[in-house]
């Protein structure tokens, strides 16, 4: 598995109020969300990159409005739906 390392400024974390591990767990969960929506990268790698379960992260992208459900235009939509 890839690490990623990288800094913050302490500034950084002083006027969001963040510990390191608030920091830690904010930017992998942005990593994550990253990878999500513009990489399409799956739900569950994303989760572990996120160091979450997949609900945990599907939750996670409903707090970010990101929608689980991706469908190119309505027709894919609907043929989801009958197909159901």
């Amino acid at each position: 598995m890839c690490q990623v390392s990288f800094s913050i400024p302490n500034e950084v974390l002083y006027d969001t109020h963040m510990s390191v591990d608030d920091a830690v767990k904010f930017s992998r969960g942005m990593a994550a969300l990253g990878y999500y929506t513009r990489n399409n990268v799956s739900i569950g790698y994303c989760a572990q990159i996120a160091g979450m379960t997949e609900e945990e992260f599907m939750e996670f992208l409903g707090q970010n409005k990101v929608d689980v459900f991706r469908f190119s235009d309505d027709d894919e939509l609907l043929r989801d739906v009958q197909n159901a």
